[in-house]
């Protein structure tokens, strides 16, 4: 019997993207919570729009790009906060259960990885930070596919990487149009709605639905 596969999806599913916000909440102030939403949308948009464009701009670039959108919509916002929140974005706090499931699946024979739209640069310092590098047999940047998820071109980068086929690969992700995307190219998708929010993408379902990585095993 073949070990099962696993990949994640990093920023908002291994990785909590309003801990940069949060560690500074001070400094940022009441309209912490808008800032910290409105930069994780842009920064989103940005990738779609630039794949759309077939004009590339690296995941780093894009979420600076992001927090100066969202910096000067939040006027209020000291500007001086700008560095220490883009530091923080390297090493954001995994979720917390997020070591405990990796180290569960890894002892279990399986093998992981992470595919991300994070440049190779920013994945190796969130990995190193919350400590989950032994677990990874492979770390997987849209870099190398020059373009932003959900293009098909990235989920191939795991399938190449990591040579299984699409059906074979457990694909998790809180962000229900990565699901799409994975379910599209033929992984099997397990939506991590963390946020509780109600579904999309009707005719691209998930093979599973769960509040947290937490419950992973009962549903792969």
């Amino acid at each position: 019997m073949r070990a099962k596969v696993f990949v994640f999806d990093a920023y908002g599913t291994l990785f909590d993207v309003h801990a940069a916000v949060r560690r500074h909440q001070n400094a940022v102030g009441p309209d912490a919570a808008g800032l910290s939403d409105l930069w994780r949308s842009k920064q989103l948009e940005y990738s779609w729009v630039r794949s759309l464009m077939h004009v590339h701009r690296d995941f780093a670039a894009v979420t600076a790009d992001a927090l100066d959108y969202a910096l000067a919509r939040y006027p209020s916002v000291d500007g001086r906060v700008r560095a220490p929140l883009l530091e923080s974005y390297w090493t954001l706090d995994p979720y917390p259960e997020v070591p405990a499931v990796l180290a569960a699946l890894k002892s279990s024979g399986a093998r992981l990885a992470i595919l991300s739209n994070g440049t190779h640069e920013m994945l190796a310092a969130a990995v190193k930070s919350a400590g989950i590098g032994d677990y990874l047999d492979a770390v997987l940047s849209i870099d190398d596919a020059g373009v932003f998820k959900t293009d098909p071109r990235v989920y191939q980068l795991a399938v190449d990487r990591l040579g299984a086929g699409p059906s074979d690969i457990w694909f998790q992700s809180s962000n229900r149009w990565d699901i799409a995307g994975a379910v599209a190219f033929g992984f099997r998708g397990v939506w991590v709605n963390r946020a509780g929010s109600p579904d999309e993408y009707q005719d691209l379902k998930p093979a599973a639905v769960i509040a947290t990585l937490a419950t992973l095993a009962k549903v792969a």
